[in-house]
């Protein structure tokens, strides 16, 4: 399931839909916009994508965890637009027969999006705007 939403998700909801009676573990990430960045407060952010290569990147990491780890699904629910102090950011969920191949996937899911997604970042502040430097490739 990988999901691009302006909307609110429910970590609830996602995780019934990855459930199956051979899973012995879900094991999920949720980001959410934290309070502070680099010693500035943050009121909000800002998150843009292009939504077709974003969903597209999102699979094609997706299709690579379940090739390279002992997993039955990976869920990945990604939000844009405005966001506020607290609000979910991001989810990902891994759903696997044992807990050590669930962590493993989940970490690698969440890394691979870091690096390759084309998501960019605006954190609001007092002091003005910035962008969010990406991590390097």
């Amino acid at each position: 399931m990988i999901r691009i939403t302006l909307d609110d998700f429910s970590v609830d909801d996602v995780l019934s839909r990855l459930r199956t009676d051979d899973m012995g573990a879900l094991v999920s990430f949720i980001g959410v916009v934290r309070n502070e960045s680099e010693g500035r407060k943050v009121d909000s952010i800002a998150i843009e994508c292009y939504q077709d290569m974003t969903r597209r990147q999102l699979e094609a990491i997706r299709e690579e965890a379940l090739g390279r780890f002992k997993i039955e699904e990976v869920a990945v629910v990604h939000r844009f637009g405005s966001l506020k102090v607290s609000e979910n950011i991001m989810m990902i969920a891994v759903g696997a027969a044992h807990r050590a191949e669930a962590f493993d996937a989940c970490r690698y899911v969440l890394e691979q999006i870091k690096r390759r997604v084309p998501i960019w970042k605006k954190e609001i502040t007092p002091e003005g705007d910035f962008w969010v430097k990406g991590e390097e490739p």
